[in-house]
């Protein structure tokens, strides 16, 4: 058993807090300032071949604070947030950025570009709080209908999860503000078949609200029926080919896309999307959007990592990318305006990223999708990191399915698929089995032209 305790800081709430360390800032001397206050608690459990393996809790509340003196900046973080803490953090601080370098595009959102009124309804927090007992419960559930299914014979275990934080952001330009939310899990991962023909799979499944979490037998069940299907797979011819990709591997293809639509990506040059501005980089179904105020999201937030306020857009509309996603820096670098994505860690300046990202379903079915396919491989598993963010090569390990005449087959592993994103969007087709629970949630793709090789 592992258990972290966070420091006694009950002496100031979490506004108290971030207030404070901006004060303290100021008072030695900062022009501006911003802080990050977090407080986060999590357990978790997990099971092994129906006993206890570990169990997990953990409790933290930390804050992150960012000065500026001119153009010079430093970021510190720590634990200690009691008011002598918090001035020897404010104190370190300012010291490191008289310093620092100076930096022509750092700074704070303006107080016109903050967020103002209520926070969003966004009913991200669950009041329901789940013992050691019940999550232990929970997993030895999902293990055992793992373990169930007709072929699997080993496990790798059952795990069940609860989890809660509340961020606080503040900044000297006036902006206080919080938000809490909640998270609960459950997976598996079981082995099917013995000796070199194992094959392992896994399900998982998490939410905001303990109500919209899957049973645990169905997570359970699900793990099992994919570690089968791997079993006795065989090899993959070589060539060109259509790959499709199932729901699970997908959303890592616009994963790729939101990151080279990052403005910090664009200013240092590092993005596969730079010279394709206005261009109709996706056939004109293709309709790709991003919600960060989603009711219950994954992702959802009311303001972003600099006090932005948040607000849904399409990322892609009419085959074409809309913009840039913009933090103050790379905004003022690139003469841009601020888009509300700015991210946030205790430590260091603010990066970008999206919130709840969904590509829109198409009309056909997988059956209809897939019917015309004579020879091709559905993608379900990947393996490795081979993207060049510069280039948009692609090339990763994979398993999966094979399809013949319009139908999928038996198991194939081994292989590798490969292209160049940038043509792989412009030959993309999607599915109408959008599932809606994921950060970046996506239905079956289909892209043809891709590169296969067997092993």
């Amino acid at each position: 058993m592992t258990t972290t305790t966070a420091p006694d800081n009950t002496a100031l709430d979490a506004l108290d807090i971030a207030s404070a360390l901006i004060d303290a800032a100021r008072r030695h001397g900062a022009d501006a300032a911003d802080a990050l206050h977090r407080v986060a608690g999590s357990q978790s459990v997990s099971v092994r071949l129906g006993k206890l393996e570990d169990i997990d809790r953990s409790e933290s509340a930390e804050a992150g604070l960012r000065v500026f003196v001119g153009r010079r900046s430093a970021s510190v973080s720590g634990s200690d947030l009691s008011p002598a803490g918090i001035d020897e953090l404010a104190a370190r601080a300012v010291d490191m950025a008289r310093i620092a370098p100076e930096d022509p595009y750092a700074g704070l959102a303006p107080a016109a570009s903050l967020a103002t009124g209520e926070v969003a309804g966004l009913d991200l927090a669950d009041p329901r709080v789940l013992s050691p007992e019940e999550l232990r419960e929970r997993a030895a559930e999902a293990e055992d209908a793992a373990r169930a299914v007709a072929g699997v014979t080993n496990s790798e275990g059952g795990g069940a999860s609860a989890s809660d934080a509340q961020v606080t952001l503040a900044t000297s330009e006036g902006f206080c503000r919080s938000y809490s939310g909640t998270s609960y899990g459950i997976s598996a991962s079981v082995i099917a078949g013995t000796g070199a023909g194992m094959q392992r799979d896994y399900a998982y499944r998490s939410a905001r609200h303990l109500a919209d979490l899957q049973s645990p037998q169905e997570i359970g069940q699900r793990a099992g029926e994919r570690a089968v299907a791997r079993l006795d797979p065989a090899s993959v011819p070589s060539g060109p080919m259509p790959v499709v990709f199932a729901p699970r591997v997908g959303g890592s293809l616009i994963g790729h896309l939101a990151g080279a639509m990052s403005a910090p990506a664009i200013a240092r040059q590092h993005s596969f999307l730079l010279g394709h501005e206005g261009e109709a980089l996706f056939p004109d179904a293709i309709r790709i959007v991003e919600d960060p105020l989603k009711p219950r999201g994954p992702r959802s937030r009311p303001f972003d990592g600099e006090g932005v306020p948040t607000a849904p857009r399409a990322l892609v509309e009419n085959g074409k990318v809309t913009g840039w996603l913009t933090n103050v820096a790379s905004a003022a670098q690139l003469g841009l305006e601020l888009t509300g994505h700015a991210t946030r860690g205790i430590g260091g300046s603010p990066g970008v990223a999206a919130s709840n990202i969904d590509l829109l379903p198409g009309q056909a079915s997988v059956a209809e999708l897939i019917a015309d396919i004579q020879d091709g491989v559905l993608v379900d598993y990947l393996i490795g990191q081979g993207v060049n963010g510069v280039t948009g090569d692609y090339s990763r390990g994979a398993a999966g399915r094979r399809i013949v005449n319009g139908e999928i087959a038996g198991p194939v592993s081994g292989f590798t698929i490969a292209g160049n994103l940038l043509q792989m969007f412009a030959h993309m087709s999607v599915a109408n089995d959008l599932e809606d629970w994921r950060a970046v949630n996506v239905p079956t793709i289909r892209i043809d032209g891709m590169t296969v090789a067997g092993g």
